[in-house]
């Protein structure tokens, strides 16, 4: 298991102090687009606060984006960082059953959606699994994901592939904004 000490991620703020001894921070990124999407965001952020072996840490602001690779209304989307003494896998369950808690369909890659959770960060871990791959395999490619990530952590690193904030400038056309 990653700790804070030996991920290289010591608490980023006096609040991490709360996390669990033992533990891994994440980073999710959250978005949702269908029903009242604000709302569906806001409910996931309580729920990651109540999952058993997590500590919900900080939440970046709400943003309002454009569909990208997809269609329907705008999206809302954030980032949570997390303290947590789940193992990737069973955190991505924890995930899939906050999504599912929200009628979560995926009738078709990138459809619109009730809810969506993404395990972007797991400490310092890479996994490629069949179920999870670690760094998320296009948050470098995403405004959605950077922004809010950068306002949580300004300072990060992805693991294999180096600072994040290296790759705001290459999403800056897409349209992202505070809400």
């Amino acid at each position: 298991m990653n700790t804070a000490i030996t991920a290289g991620l010591a608490p980023a703020t006096p609040q991490d102090e709360r996390a669990p001894f033992a533990f891994t921070i994440a980073y999710i990124g959250i978005g949702a687009n269908l029903g009242d999407a604000r709302a569906n965001v806001l409910d996931a952020l309580e729920r990651l606060q109540r999952q058993p072996a997590c500590t919900l840490m900080a939440a970046s602001s709400l943003y309002r984006t454009a569909p990208i690779d997809s269609s329907g209304d705008d999206y809302i989307n954030a980032v949570a960082r997390i303290a947590t003494t789940l193992d990737a896998e069973a955190l991505l369950q924890a995930l899939q059953a906050i999504e599912q808690a929200h009628g979560r369909e995926r009738p078709y890659r990138n459809a619109p959606r009730t809810l969506d959770l993404d395990l972007l960060l797991y400490g310092d871990a890479t996994i490629n699994s069949p179920t999870l791959s670690v760094p998320h395999p296009r948050m470098t490619e995403r405004a959605f994901v950077l922004v809010p990530l950068l306002e949580l952590a300004p300072s990060i690193h992805i693991p294999g592939h180096g600072a994040a904030a290296q790759y705001a400038a290459g999403v800056a056309d897409q349209g992202i904004s505070p809400i």
